[in-house]
């Protein structure tokens, strides 16, 4: 399985303690998953990206969204673990732009998420997600991260 953390927005500046937190979370997570990130100026171009992923299955979007569903991390693993175990080879978490999504890009998407109803920034938001995912996987290998063990 291959995880994108991608956002549509500025780029990331640089080594920044955000991006050497979410980093090293997504470091940690080379123990159960590949991933990289991705930065995109426009929706659109991130649309047209995602055109051009290909794989042995369909590429699953999840996108982040206020109007979405907010799933506690033990919800979040199940559904994280049931991607897995059906197959899905490449998951791509992304942070809307500061606009949100447009109807086609929530169209996409197999899962709307919020992480809630405040507003954060990219940066912090990138943080979040990359840590869920990695207790996402640390719940699903009975690691005690997420018990505080």
């Amino acid at each position: 399985m291959h995880i994108t953390l991608a956002h549509v927005g500025s780029r990331s500046r640089g080594k920044d303690d955000f991006n050497r937190l979410t980093e090293s979370y997504l470091e940690r997570c080379t123990a159960f998953v590949r991933w990289r990130t991705e930065a995109f100026s426009t929706e659109k171009t991130m649309l047209e990206w995602l055109d051009h992923q290909r794989g042995r299955t369909g590429l699953t979007l999840v996108l982040f969204d206020l109007r979405g569903r907010q799933l506690s991390s033990d919800s979040f693993a199940e559904w994280l673990g049931k991607r897995r175990d059906e197959g899905a080879q490449h998951i791509v978490f992304a942070i809307g732009p500061a606009s949100g999504w447009s109807d086609e890009a929530r169209s996409r998407a197999v899962l709307l998420l919020s992480l809630g109803s405040l507003t954060l920034p990219h940066a912090l938001a990138r943080l979040v997600v990359a840590e869920q995912v990695y207790r996402a996987f640390t719940i699903l290998s009975g690691h005690p991260y997420h018990c505080g063990h």
